[in-house]
C-alpha cells in the first residue's frame, strides 16, 4: 500500500474489493493493469483509487488510465466548490466539502474532495487531507466494513463526513456552553472574537455543506442501473443523518447569534453606565467651574471683593449648590436602581430567561 503523501503517480491509496475475497491493496501499476480490463474487473468487483492532486502526476495518470468524463476535470479546476452531487452518463459525480485533517474551528479550513463513482472504480480525489476520507481509508485497510459495492463505498464516505460534522458540532456546542456561562457570569471581556469565529464556521459549514441532502436525493430519484435498491436506501438514510447535521447546525449558528446580542446588548449597557458616571462627574464639577470663572473676571462689581468673610461665603455657595445636584443626582439614580434591585430579589429572572433563549435556540 503506497505512502499517506502518495506515490509517482499521486495515489494516496488503492483496494481492489471482490466477492468473497479479503481487500486487496493496490498501487498504479495493478491499478493500471485492471482498468485496461474493466470487463474483467467488474466481474469480480471494484477498485478505489484515492489521489493526492497536489502532486503534479495525479491529473495526468487518471486521465491517461482511469477513463474518466471530462466534466470531472473541469470540476476540479472550477472556482465554485459547492457540494453537489449528480448523475453523468453512467456514473455518479459528487463534489463534497469536509474538514481537514488539522481542523480546528477555522472557518478557511474547509476543503473539497472530488468523486467519480462508476460501477466497477470508485475515484476520490483531494488537495488537502481530510479527517473523514482517512477515517474510512484506515477503516478499509483494517477490514472493519463490509462494501459489497461502490454505491456502499459511497454511502460509507457520506457517513464519515456526517460522522465528522457531527464532532465539529458537539465540539462547537461545548465552547459555546463555556462562553455562555463566562457571560452569565458577567465575565463577558474578550468574548466578541470568539463568537464572531464560532458563527463565521458554522456559517461556512452550512452554506457549503447544505445542498447535499436535496442533491443527494435529486440524484437517486434518476440514478444508474448498477445502483441497487438496498444501496439506494442506504444512501436515502444517509442522507437523512446529513440533514439532522445540517438542522444542529443552523441552531448553533442560532444559539451564537443570540450569545452575540447579548454581549453587545452587555458591552452597550457597561459603556452607558461609564457614560453616565462621566456625565454626573462634569455636572458636579460645572458649579465650581461656573462661579469661579465669575468672580474671576477683572471687572468692577464683584461681589464681596472687599468683605472680609467673602472667601467662605463662596466656598460655603460652591459647596451648597454641589450638595444640592448630588443630592437630586442620587435621587434619580435610586429610582433607576429599584426596578433592578426588585427583579433582582424575584432571582434574576433576566438570566434566566435568556438560558431559556439559549436551550430553546
Amino acid at each position: 500500500m503506497s505512502s499517506y503523501g502518495g506515490d509517482a503517480n499521486g495515489l494516496i491509496c488503492g483496494f481492489r474489493f471482490a466477492p468473497s475475497a479479503p481487500i486487496e491493496a493496490i498501487d498504479t501499476p495493478a491499478a493500471q493493469q485492471w482498468l485496461a480490463h474493466p470487463q474483467a474487473v467488474e466481474r469480480t468487483g471494484f477498485l478505489w483509487l484515492h489521489f493526492n492532486l497536489s502532486h503534479a502526476g495525479a491529473e495526468r495518470w487518471l486521465r491517461e488510465h482511469a477513463a474518466m468524463d471530462e466534466s470531472f476535470f473541469d470540476a476540479l479546476h472550477e472556482g465554485s466548490r459547492s457540494t453537489r452531487i449528480e448523475r453523468v452518463l453512467d456514473s455518479v459525480f459528487a463534489v463534497l466539502n469536509d474538514v481537514t485533517y488539522d481542523f480546528a474551528f477555522e472557518a478557511s479550513q474547509v476543503a473539497t474532495m472530488w468523486i467519480s463513482v462508476r460501477a466497477h472504480l470508485v475515484v476520490t480525489a483531494r488537495r488537502s487531507p481530510l479527517r473523514s476520507v482517512d477515517r474510512l481509508r484506515a477503516a478499509v485497510a483494517a477490514g472493519r466494513h463490509a462494501i459489497s459495492s461502490a454505491a456502499t463505498l459511497l454511502d460509507h464516505l457520506l457517513r464519515e463526513q456526517a460522522d465528522e460534522l457531527v464532532r465539529i458540532a458537539r465540539q462547537a456546542s461545548a465552547r459555546v456552553d463555556e462562553i455562555e456561562d463566562r457571560l452569565l457570569a458577567g465575565r463577558a471581556h474578550k468574548l466578541t472574537a470568539e463568537l464572531t469565529q464560532l458563527r463565521r464556521m458554522s456559517v461556512r459549514l452550512q452554506r457549503l455543506l447544505a445542498p447535499e441532502p436535496s442533491a443527494l436525493f435529486r440524484m437517486l430519484a434518476n440514478a444508474p442501473d448498477w445502483v441497487q435498491e438496498d444501496d439506494r436506501q442506504r444512501l436515502r438514510q444517509a442522507s437523512e443523518e446529513f440533514a439532522v447535521v445540517m438542522r444542529d447546525i443552523a441552531a448553533l449558528q442560532e444559539r451564537t447569534k443570540l450569545l452575540q446580542e447579548e454581549s453587545a446588548a452587555r458591552v452597550a449597557e457597561q459603556n452607558n453606565r461609564s457614560l453616565f458616571t462621566l456625565t454626573m462627574v462634569t455636572v458636579l464639577a460645572l458649579p465650581i467651574n461656573l462661579i469661579s470663572g465669575l468672580l474671576g473676571m477683572n471687572v468692577g462689581g464683584v461681589p464681596w471683593r472687599e468683605h472680609p468673610a467673602g472667601f467662605w461665603i463662596v466656598v460655603a455657595s460652591i459647596g451648597l449648590t454641589t450638595g444640592l445636584i448630588a443630592h437630586l443626582s442620587r435621587r434619580r439614580l435610586v429610582e433607576h436602581a429599584a426596578p433592578a434591585q426588585r427583579q433582582l430579589r424575584r432571582g434574576d429572572d433576566g438570566a434566566a430567561n435568556f438560558a431559556g433563549r439559549i436551550t430553546a435556540a
